[in-house]
Formats: structure tokens, C-alpha cells, sequence
């Protein structure tokens, strides 16, 4: 690192920062200033080129062209090692943790030389637990945490390293409300220790809740920056992606009285055999209905999902599709059934990231035309012709169905299986976080998507923590908890408030109803704060 001028109110000055791919350029003379303690919200279309500079400032990538300063030093990052030995940390929005080791372990990894692998260690995680207000066991091994622990997890890693500047991306793609709320005072308490934030998020009710400021980056360039204080959601979108915000919601109904997906007394124990993961869960999701699953991270939604596809097997009840019994059906014959899967991770559960697009089509289909003919064999150019029409179709933005599918934005990759999974003419969708992690443009298409299959007939079984989408999109809402359904709720005129306090239990009845006053649902008809 070499100095340039010292001092300055500046934590972060990006200056003509170019990146060029082949075939693309990812970043075109992007200029973004960051001040020193303050939380600065870079907001832009997945594939807009957010990732590319954060990359670029986290070291992973070098820029073509242009100057980085970090505290008034001008700097060349060859690697996350020299971005960290500055100061600087990045909580990934798809987790970089080893699932079979502990949460000390995992953020203990590679930084030994710091405190230790034992005392010291343990006490610096417990002291950086108080510090975020993060309550996560140091020996609890990570493959059993929930998405949110895991999040926090890395968090923990990035701090244990002593960043001062910390990116986080999409930091509250798997939070509720009050989760998202306890989030922000931990970052705001953090930022008044001096921390500074680079907040990316396309959340823009979040982004001008917590933000100090904003730049926006669109097709690869900044296009301004916003006061979070003065500015709109409109204006924010409108800065993004050239239209108003999105909405989930669905007027007409078209539910049926037709059963597609049944679950009868439906329970599961742990594997130790010591505690219920799911309890007697009674749930029927009908032709045209979307019934939505509410509940904070780790309240069985999960396991909920992994025991209708198969993944786990139940302790005791019944899971039916349209009155056949598929309780003791392998998960590759309840696809067969009819079952379509969006997991809520979409890198461990739905994509080989390694393997071109059209191969990724072929995934949980090898059985089925048009990927696969008679006899068993697949059929490679049917695949790669249906995959071309799910580029089309789906608005997947991709060089070509060649290119690998790490490749894609996070977006593009959801697009890809939502457009996979609703080419199979299923009889009903089990979505779990169908828009987690996506641009306002993706999350506009894959809401259309999945309610024109509803039109057309299809049952939807909606895991979500984004209680817009939920109250928005659903027909019916039953609200987990510990592994019941302890309640339902209306959307027509719920509350995101008033769903948030059923799933911690301080609103839900068992088997009650909850938010059947004459109120409408607020934010969920897309109405601006």
C-alpha cells in the first residue's frame, strides 16, 4: 500500500472504478464516497454490478481501472488477506462457513494467530456476542443453525478479524421484522463505536430506515446518490430500475375446493429423539390457493418443507397429493408426483454452480421429458432447447446457456429455478423464500409467475420471512411456531406488525385467528412510509 494524502472525513473513496469481463463490462467508471461512521446503503438491480465492486473493494478482484482509498491512503488490494489486514470485512449474502464445525471453530478459522484456538478465543467471541447482541452458543456445530444464526455467524468472523469497515450484503434477506429491528440497533450502536457500514440491500423500506446515505449503481455505473431522509421508495426504484415498486398483491381469488397437497397429523422428532421438530401440523393447500407459512427463522418452516419433499423422513402422520399416499415416497418420486421445490438455499439445495445452465434444467427432471427420453437416457438437447425458452420466458439474463451457473447474479439464478421448477407442469409448488436475496425487477417476475400458475390451477405451499410478500400474495396464512400451526391469519387484513407479534407468540391464540379487524395490510398494497 502506498500513501497519498492522510486525514480526510473519509473511510472509502472508490474513484473510475472499471471491471471488464468478457463479454461484459461488469463496473464503468464508478465513483462512490463513504464516509467515516456512517451506514451507506449501494442499492441497484441484481446484476447491476454491486457485487462486482464490493468484490473489487473486498480485494477479490482487481479493477481494470480507476483508484481505491481507504482512510486517505490510496490502496491495491491483491487479496481478501490485504482488505482485512486494512480493516475491512465482508458478511457474504450466500454463507462461506464450514457446516461441520462449530460456531468457534468457524470464526477461529485462519485467524488463529489472533487469540488462539482456546480461552482467549472464546472469550473474544462471547465479548463480540454482547457487543452485536448475538446469542449464539460457541460450540454449537453449524450445520444445525438456521439461516439467521448462520448469518450472525459470519458477522462474528468478520468482527473476530478487527474490520472496521464492514460490507454486508443483503444482511436482512432472512430476517423478520423484529429480527431486521434488533439487526439495525445492533449496527447503529456499532456505528456509534465508529464502525462504518456498506450496506447493500434491495429492500428499500430497510435501506432508508437504516441508511445515512445512498448511492445507487445501474447497468454497471453509479447513476447518483439519495438523501434515505428525503427520498421515496418511488424515486429509489425509479433510480434502479426505470419503474415504480412492485407489488405482491392478489386481488382476484381463485382458490377451488379441489385438495391437492395434504398433510395429516404430520410430526418429526429430532434425531437424538429428544425434542419435536414439527407437531401434529394439520394443512391443506387447494387448486389455485397459495397458503403462506409464517413463522421466525428455526420454527420448524424448514423442517416443514423437508418433510413434504422427502428430505426428512416423519415420525408419524401422512403427506398426500391428490389423495395418493406419498408418506414412505423417495424425493425423487414425489417430484415425480407433481411436486415442484424452490429451496430457500438456493446454492447448497437448488443449483450445481459448477455446471453450465442447461445442465442445472436437468436437476430434479432427469426422469422427464423433455430432459430426459424413454428408457432413461437424457436427453441433452431437449434440455438445452427448454432451457432457451426459460431464458426467454423468465427474463434470465445470461450471455448464454453455456456459461456456468455461479456466473448468473443471485437473480438470475432464482429466475432460473422458479422458470425450472414451473416447467414441469406441477400440481403444487412448495416455495420456500422464492424472492430472498432478489432485485425488485426479479421479485416483480417471480411474483407474476407464481400467481399466473395459481390462475391456472396451481396449489402453493409460500414459506416466506418477508411478511409484505406473504400477507401479499397469500390466500391463507398459518402461523408456526415451535413447530405447530398455533394460528391463522387473514391477509386481507393483517398487518405486518400484527403477524410479526403472532410468530414470537405474543399475538397467537391456539388455533385462533389473528388480524380479522377491517384494517388493510399497509405496505403489502405497496404503498409508500
Amino acid at each position: 500500500m502506498t500513501t497519498t494524502h492522510p486525514g480526510g472525513d473519509s473511510a472509502v473513496v472508490l474513484a473510475g472504478i472499471t471491471k471488464r469481463f468478457p463479454g461484459v463490462v461488469a463496473n464503468r467508471d464508478v465513483h462512490l464516497t463513504v464516509r467515516r461512521g456512517e451506514v451507506h446503503a449501494l442499492c441497484g438491480e441484481n446484476g447491476a454490478g454491486k457485487s462486482t465492486l464490493m468484490k473489487i473493494l473486498y480485494g477479490m478482484q482487481q479493477p481494470d481501472e480507476g483508484t481505491i482509498e481507504v482512510h486517505g491512503e490510496q490502496v491495491r488490494f491483491r487479496s481478501p488477506a490485504d482488505a482485512i489486514a486494512a480493516g475491512i470485512g465482508m458478511v457474504h449474502q450466500h454463507f462461506m462457513l464450514a457446516d461441520n464445525l462449530t460456531v468457534l471453530e468457524n470464526v477461529v478459522l485462519g485467524a488463529e494467530h489472533l487469540h488462539g484456538i482456546g480461552g482467549r478465543a472464546r472469550r473474544r467471541i462471547a465479548e463480540l456476542g454482547r457487543q452485536t447482541g448475538f446469542g449464539i452458543d460457541p460450540d454449537a456445530v453449524v450445520e444445525q443453525l438456521g439461516v439467521a444464526d448462520r448469518q450472525r455467524v459470519e458477522i462474528l468472523k468478520v468482527l473476530y478479524r478487527g474490520a472496521r469497515i464492514v460490507i454486508l450484503d443483503e444482511p436482512t434477506a432472512v430476517l423478520v421484522p423484529q429480527e431486521v429491528e434488533e439487526l439495525f440497533v445492533s449496527v447503529r450502536s456499532m456505528r456509534e463505536q465508529g464502525y462504518t457500514f456498506l450496506f447493500i440491500s434491495h429492500k428499500l423500506d430497510e435501506v432508508r430506515s437504516i441508511a445515512d446515505s445512498i448511492t445507487v449503481i445501474r447497468r454497471g455505473t453509479t447513476v447518483g446518490t439519495a438523501d434515505p431522509r428525503t427520498v421515496s421508495n418511488r424515486q429509489l426504484a425509479e433510480m434502479m430500475v426505470g419503474s415504480e415498486l412492485p407489488s405482491p398483491e392478489t386481488r382476484e381469488s381463485t382458490v377451488t375446493d379441489r385438495p391437492v397437497l395434504e398433510l395429516r397429523s404430520l410430526s418429526l422428532r429430532s434425531a437424538d429423539g429428544l425434542r419435536d421438530l414439527l407437531h401434529d401440523v394439520d394443512l391443506v393447500v387447494r387448486a389455485g390457493e397459495i397458503v403462506g407459512i409464517a413463522g421466525v427463522e428455526g420454527n420448524g418452516q424448514t423442517e416443514l418443507v423437508e418433510a413434504v419433499m422427502g428430505m426428512r423422513r416423519i415420525t408419524s402422520g401422512q403427506v398426500l397429493l391428490s389423495g395418493r399416499d406419498l408418506t414412505r415416497a423417495g424425493t425423487l418420486a414425489r417430484r415425480e408426483a407433481g411436486i415442484g421445490y424452490v429451496p430457500e438455499d438456493r446454492h447448497r439445495h437448488g443449483l450445481l454452480l459448477t455446471q453450465p445452465l442447461w445442465a442445472n434444467r436437468v436437476l430434479g427432471y432427469q426422469t422427464r421429458r423433455p430432459v430426459a427420453r424413454r428408457g432413461g437416457w437424457l436427453d441433452i438437447d431437449g434440455a438445452r432447447r427448454d432451457t432457451e425458452r426459460i431464458v426467454r420466458e423468465f427474463d434470465v439474463r445470461t450471455p448464454g446457456i453455456e456459461v456456468a451457473a455461479a456466473a448468473l447474479s443471485g437473480g438470475n439464478q432464482q429466475k432460473l429455478i422458479i422458470g425450472r421448477e414451473l416447467s414441469g407442469d406441477p400440481a403444487v409448488l412448495v416455495a420456500s423464500h422464492p424472492t430472498r436475496g432478489v432485485d425488485v425487477g426479479a421479485q416483480a417476475l417471480i411474483w407474476e409467475q407464481i400467481k399466473d400458475a395459481r390462475a391456472a390451477g396451481l396449489a402453493v405451499l409460500l414459506v416466506s420471512a418477508d411478511l409484505d410478500e406473504l400477507i401479499g400474495l397469500s390466500d391463507t396464512i398459518k402461523v408456526m411456531l415451535r413447530g405447530r400451526l398455533v394460528a391463522d391469519a387473514d391477509p386481507r387484513t393483517v398487518t405486518p406488525e400484527e403477524l410479526g407479534a403472532a410468530m414470537t407468540g405474543a399475538g397467537a391464540h391456539e388455533r385462533g385467528d389473528t388480524g380479522n379487524d377491517e384494517r388493510g395490510h399497509g405496505a403489502a398494497e405497496g404503498g409508500e412510509r
